[in-house]
């Protein structure tokens, strides 16, 4: 269903489609791709090992990188289990933390990311038990059962996407997130992307992804949110698709996320908050000058604000809030009031804390000693940069902790009474 002329940039409104034809449309495109797979028996027994557990809501994270979405569902999981101060400040803790974190009502079971160093991240914090798949998703034939399954596609052919999205082989990271839905059926599911999704062909992306979720099975509905209305230091939107499979979505609907944080509320959490401590002791960040494009625009917000958006990129991290702000000369131009010695970038540590990882959260550089120190560190700051912060991403989880913890109790509680009336 490809349009014959492509324009550069300009998007293609989706033919008015009914979902069966849509549903049709997506088969045949999975199928395609699902045929290009080579199946290995490798892989097979490496999904068959996970650990799974059946008084818990099983966990799959697609392109997880170092965690943060699935640290945030963990930590939300725990919150439905001991409360939600108890969560809090055990989470503040590691060693707290590890003898509690069992007792999250989520079980990450498999993760899939072809980032060597987020991996290796990933399996420095989380439990041995988690089978970490570094492999390319499209090559990738059987996925676990699960009840719950976490992931932020990459969407590089939206912005010229044809007649049908499936249709763009740009899009194929998109398909196979489908393809493991359609495969697993879990309760639910939940993506997490740029805002610019919503806005993309004047909306008509955004209404193409929600069509072709929904035909897997899923009531599936985009939330824009900001990461600072949630007690995150950092003006960050991003867009997460809830999906809630046909037959759950008949008891269960996802509520409108709720800020937490901001007027008539609880103050937003600043810079000064966040990271005013370690003003004497930030650890190591990215050095170097700075290029015309970065001081096109301010790069620094003061310690009574939250933080720019932190970025996948060392070279592209804001400034301390320290010294001077920075003077607008023109446009497209502005000033290092004191000079560049003056000026620094946010280091390692201090974007760590403001996408709220915990302090004891530890980061792979991946231990290449050829490698220089900003290359080194730039790995570091990509893995940041790309995670979901993790209290944002614990508070769109809360309501399916919350609903899954009830749940199991439910079945648990009617368990125990059939086999005590067995006993009369």
């Amino acid at each position: 269903m490809k349009l014959e002329e492509r324009g550069r940039g300009k998007f293609k409104p989706a033919l008015n489609l009914s979902q069966e034809e849509v549903k049709q449309i997506l088969m045949e495109k999975i199928a395609e791709e699902t045929a290009l797979i080579i199946d290995n028996q490798q892989d097979e027994e490496l999904v068959q090992s996970v650990f799974r557990r059946h008084d818990k809501y099983n966990v799959v994270g697609l392109f997880s990188g170092c965690g943060g979405l699935d640290l945030g569902f963990e930590l939300a999981g725990l919150a439905a289990v001991i409360g939600e101060e108890a969560a809090l400040k055990a989470f503040s803790n590691e060693e707290t933390y590890k003898q509690v974190r069992e007792q999250s009502i989520f079980h990450t079971i498999y993760t899939n990311d072809l980032f060597k160093e987020a991996n290796q991240t990933y399996k420095l914090n989380f439990p041995d038990h988690v089978i970490q798949h570094q492999k390319d998703i499209r090559k990738v034939a059987h996925f676990p059962l699960c009840n719950v399954m976490l992931g932020g596609f990459p969407c590089p052919g939206f912005s010229e996407a044809g007649p049908r999205l499936v249709d763009d082989e740009r899009n194929f990271l998109y398909i196979h997130f489908i393809r493991a839905l359609l495969q697993t059926q879990p309760e639910f599911f939940v993506a997490e992307n740029v805002k610019g999704m919503m806005t993309l062909g004047k909306g008509e992306v955004i209404k193409q992804i929600v069509e072709d979720f929904k035909s897997a099975g899923y009531e599936v509905t985009p939330y824009l949110v900001n990461s600072r209305d949630f007690g995150v230091p950092q003006l960050r939107e991003r867009v997460f698709l809830i999906g809630v499979r046909n037959d759950i979505a008949q008891e269960f609907v996802y509520p409108q996320p709720q800020p937490t944080h901001g007027e008539g509320l609880k103050p937003y959490v600043t810079l000064k908050d966040a990271i005013g401590d370690l003003q004497d002791d930030p650890g190591p960040y990215y050095t170097g000058s700075y290029s015309t494009i970065y001081l096109s625009r301010n790069r620094k917000k003061r310690w009574d604000e939250q933080s720019f958006t932190i970025q996948a990129s060392g070279r592209q991290a804001p400034l301390h809030p320290g010294g001077s702000p920075m003077e607008k000369a023109g446009k497209d131009k502005w000033l290092l009031i004191g000079g560049e010695e003056q000026n620094r970038r946010l280091s390692v540590k201090e974007i760590a804390r403001i996408q709220t990882f915990p302090d004891w959260f530890k980061f792979s550089d991946g231990g290449n000693t050829r490698m220089s120190i900003n290359g080194s560190l730039d790995k570091i700051y990509k893995q940041i940069g790309n995670a979901v912060p993790v209290l944002l991403a614990k508070h769109i989880a809360q309501p399916i902790a919350n609903y899954a913890y009830n749940k199991l109790n439910t079945n648990n509680n009617v368990n125990e009474t059939a086999i005590q009336t067995s006993f009369i």
